[in-house]
This record gives structure tokens, C-alpha cells and sequence, in this order.
């Protein structure tokens, strides 16, 4: 009897509807950040996509980087309403009031937990440990929308004054950051991004 071929593409199927999700998959997702200013990234990006589809937001997401200063939270604290009134005139980015007052906000507290800790870093990372949580998943209905370590990190960021940092919110970010390897088992980038 002869073996069976593996299948045509084993990665995570939620990326096979375009090229750019493939790319993020296999460049990004999954892979441990530990640099501020891409966690800030990620922050305001999953935050811009609730409701939306990741695939929107990733085709704005070089507008984001343009309109919010390369993502210097220092730099977007300092934004006023004036330069908020602007943003929301621009189709390049999700045009919603609370999102872009949101992420005004959040880069002001997200300045008070570097002062705090140091770095982002080093706050978000203690939420798993320091290293990354590395999930057996086989099929996507296994992976959730959210887990004790994600509701954890909402409530807290929400203490302290953060925005659009739901439970579900919060666990696509640390999917995305590699605070989570949820790469299904037969995905070749399953366990590759380890720090």
C-alpha cells in the first residue's frame, strides 16, 4: 500500500485565501516580538479589526504605519484632536472615531507600563511566563477565542485605561506576537518561531 502524499499546502488554512495572508502567516504570525514599538503595532492593528476582517486591515496596514508615525507610541500620544479630526478624513485606515481616540489613548498608557516595567515587553510577556505558549491544536475548531491567560492580560490593560483590549482582542495579539504558537501540529511553521 503506498503512503499517502501530504496534502498540497499544509499551513494554517485561515491564510490560503491570498498571497499576503500566506506571507503573514509565514513571515509574522506566530513569531516571539519583543521589540515596543512592533508590540504597539500589533496592539493598535488587532484593535482596528474588531468587527472587520484581518485581511482589511492588513491591506491598511501600511497607511497605519504612515499615519501613526511608524507606530511611535511617544509620537501618537502626542496627536490631538485637531490631527484626529484629519485621520478620520483618510480612506486608508478604519475611519472609526472610537478606534483612532482609541489608539491615542492607548499609546498614552502604553507609555505609563514602559515607565512602569521598562519595557512593554516585559509586562506583556509576564502574562505567559516569559516564554511562549505552545499549542497542540490539529484542526482550527480547536483553537479558541480567547483563554485565561487573554482574559487576565484585558482585564489588567483595561485598569489601566487601554481600550479595544477585549479577551478575544487580546488573544489574536498574543497569536500574532508569538506570546502563542497556535500553528496547527501538521503547519510547517508549528513550534519554528520558538525565541
Amino acid at each position: 500500500m503506498k503512503a499517502k502524499k501530504p496534502a498540497a499546502d499544509t499551513r494554517c488554512p485561515w491564510c490560503l485565501g491570498s498571497p499576503a495572508y500566506v506571507e503573514y502567516h509565514d513571515r509574522e504570525w506566530g513569531v516571539p516580538v519583543h521589540d515596543d514599538r512592533v508590540l504597539f503595532e500589533f496592539l493598535v492593528l488587532e484593535g482596528a479589526q474588531a468587527g472587520l476582517s484581518w485581511s482589511t486591515i492588513l491591506a491598511k496596514r501600511e497607511n497605519y504605519r504612515r499615519l501613526f508615525a511608524g507606530f511611535d507610541p511617544a509620537k501618537v500620544a502626542r496627536f490631538t484632536p485637531a490631527k484626529v479630526e484629519k485621520l478620520l478624513l483618510d480612506p486608508g485606515i478604519v475611519r472609526n472615531r472610537l478606534k483612532v481616540e482609541g489608539t491615542v489613548r492607548n499609546a498614552k498608557a502604553f507609555l505609563v507600563v514602559q515607565g512602569e516595567f521598562g519595557t512593554f515587553d516585559a509586562y506583556a510577556w509576564g502574562f505567559v511566563g516569559g516564554t511562549p505558549i505552545v499549542n497542540a491544536r490539529r484542526s482550527m475548531k480547536e483553537v479558541p477565542a480567547s483563554t485565561p491567560e487573554s482574559d487576565a492580560f484585558s482585564k489588567d490593560l483595561k485598569k489601566r485605561g487601554f481600550t479595544f483590549v477585549g479577551s478575544t482582542i487580546l488573544y489574536a495579539f498574543m497569536q500574532a506576537t508569538g506570546m502563542v504558537d497556535d500553528h496547527l501540529l501538521d503547519c510547517p511553521s508549528h513550534s519554528r518561531h520558538r525565541r
